[in-house]
């Protein structure tokens, strides 16, 4: 930015940006014809300066609810901020080849394809053994538990994936496998199940005795019987590690274990090998914080398994402008960040969908804009919980942000995806008209059967959970394909918007850094300072 007066006044010039206590601060050379003026600002401003950056004697700490975050800015809206955050990579660092030594647990009551309702806690030790603890239950809260796995085995890291980029390809062995019941019901309901592929594995009249393990699988005496619980330990065979640097009040550092997908379809789950990750497990020693379940599913064992605490369910409203908490994976290795926004007057809503070439949502490739309706949600009697509701795409438009899509759609067939040849980098265009992008996968107008549900974090935020997407890439486009798990968490970063405006401004984010106030701004503030130190004393 440069403001310049007259023919032999100043002229200033701003160089740098620098932070003070998370402030963002400007550093600014001066130009001047009249040496007299120049050695006066300078002797000022160093007096300006000693006021406003202080020294250990004057130092005053910043009161934190000044400023809601690290490196964010008070002028600058949540939701920006919150995709800017993402953007600039959150200060996460990807580990190649993964230091997975330590014990990593579930941070919360998870929900796998089905639905199953768990929680996990793993240790792997330095001479690549490994053992599992995952303990299901028969609710969404992880207070009703019904059995626990006790999977031990070892487990070999191999190299980078060719396939899921950031991650690193495994292969493991089972040594063993048991159970443990906590319930005579679980019992016999999976009693009856092994009794069709392992029979004996419990006698009929046998009651329950608890705290005893029954062992499913030993490698030692070649028995199986896992196949009937659907049973794969295929996450291991693909690993991520995370560490994030994060305020010291919410923990510092932070560590995130990402093991591979569950399939949703529970018949394929044996034969599926992951291109994708479920929600990750934290370290035991850096985790974040507050974390109210972190201690009890810590210190739980298969004969004392984790019973969480009862929480508040927030009401079922969708209404509200939500944002992506991590950078997200999809099925055929998509990574992208959501942001959307929900007008729950109106049953409408908007959604940006800004796609990656990497885990770390740094290399954009394009975004998409949607707009449609949705239905009244109801209870879902399938997945406890869970809020069922139909969502239907009406419009999209399409912004490209890298050579090779630009290429994949100005070569698309005529009528199948906009106007052909007409495609520009950072240019939106309307794909509505044609209906849809045959390229892209997409078809308009586009219905889909959801589930979702709002919960809180350790901070009071709402979360808005939508359905996992299906494993095989397909739209869940008819009743028998609605999801029965959820993707990861969007945060709310504004309430209840008001009716979406007709001219829709369809750059609402832009994703990139975010914008420092206006020139005029700062202009007027320097000005200030000027005929401050011009005014006769």
């Amino acid at each position: 930015m440069h403001f310049q007066q007259h023919e032999m006044g100043p002229i200033l010039k701003i160089t740098e940006f620098a932070s003070v206590h998370g402030v963002q601060q400007i550093v600014f050379t001066w130009d001047c014809t009249m040496f007299y003026i120049q050695q006066m600002f300078i002797l000022k401003l160093k007096y300006y300066q000693t006021l406003v950056y202080g020294d250990k004697l004057w130092d005053v700490p910043i009161p934190s609810d000044q400023f809601p975050g690290p490196g964010k800015l008070t002028w600058e809206p949540e939701c920006q901020y919150q995709l800017r955050h993402l953007q600039d990579g959150a200060r996460i660092s990807s580990v190649l080849p993964p230091n997975i030594e330590g014990h990593w647990i579930s941070t919360g009551c998870e929900v796998r394809p089905g639905p199953e309702f768990l929680t996990r806690s793993y240790t792997f030790y330095p001479n690549r053994l490994f053992k599992a603890l995952q303990f299901y239950y028969s609710d969404p809260h992880c207070q009703r538990p019904l059995y626990s796995l006790v999977i031990k085995g070892k487990m070999r890291l191999r190299q980078a994936s060719w396939i899921t980029r950031g991650a690193t390809e495994a292969d493991y062995s089972l040594h063993k496998v048991g159970i443990v019941f906590y319930t005579q019901e679980a019992m016999s309901n999976i009693r009856a199940q092994m009794n069709r592929t392992c029979v004996g594995f419990v006698s009929t009249g046998r009651s329950l005795a608890p705290g005893r393990i029954y062992e499913l699988l030993s490698a030692k005496a070649d028995r199986d019987c896992t196949a009937a619980l659907n049973f794969t330990m295929h996450e291991l065979s693909l690993v991520r590690l995370e560490k994030q640097y994060i305020s010291q009040e919410r923990g510092g550092l932070v560590e995130k274990l990402f093991l591979g997908d569950i399939h949703t379809e529970t018949s394929e789950r044996i034969h599926y090998r992951p291109n994708g990750y479920q929600q990750p497990l934290q370290s035991a020693l850096h985790h974040a914080h507050p974390c109210d379940f972190c201690g009890l599913i810590y210190n739980a064992d298969e004969h004392h398994p984790p019973i969480l605490p009862d929480v508040i369910e927030p009401p079922a409203h969708l209404g509200g402008k939500w944002v992506s908490s991590q950078c997200e994976i999809r099925p055929a290795v998509l990574f992208l960040t959501r942001y959307l926004t929900i007008h729950g007057d109106n049953h409408t809503w908007e959604g940006f969908y800004y796609h990656y070439a990497d885990p770390l949502c740094k290399q954009h490739t394009f975004t998409l804009r949607a707009a449609g309706h949705y239905t009244k949600g109801v209870p879902s009697e399938h997945v406890k919980g869970g809020t069922e509701l139909e969502f239907t795409v009406s419009q999209v438009w399409v912004t490209p942000f890298n050579q090779a899509i630009l290429r994949m759609l100005n070569a698309s067939r005529f009528g199948s995806c906009g106007l052909v040849g007409s495609w520009a980098i950072g240019e939106e265009k309307d794909i509505t008209m044609t209906g849809g992008c045959a390229v892209l996968g997409i078809r308009l107008p586009h219905t889909e059967f959801e589930l979702f549900k709002i919960a809180k974090d350790n901070h009071g935020r709402y979360l808005l959970h939508m359905g996992e997407r299906p494993t095989d890439g397909s739209s869940p486009s008819v009743p028998k394909k609605r999801p029965t798990s959820y993707q990861p968490p969007l945060i709310q970063c504004a309430s209840e918007p008001t009716l979406p405006s007709k001219q829709h401004q369809s750059k609402d984010f832009t994703l990139n850094v975010a914008p420092l106030p206006q020139p005029q701004f700062w202009a007027l503030i320097l000005m200030f300072i000027i005929l401050h130190i011009l005014r006769p004393n």
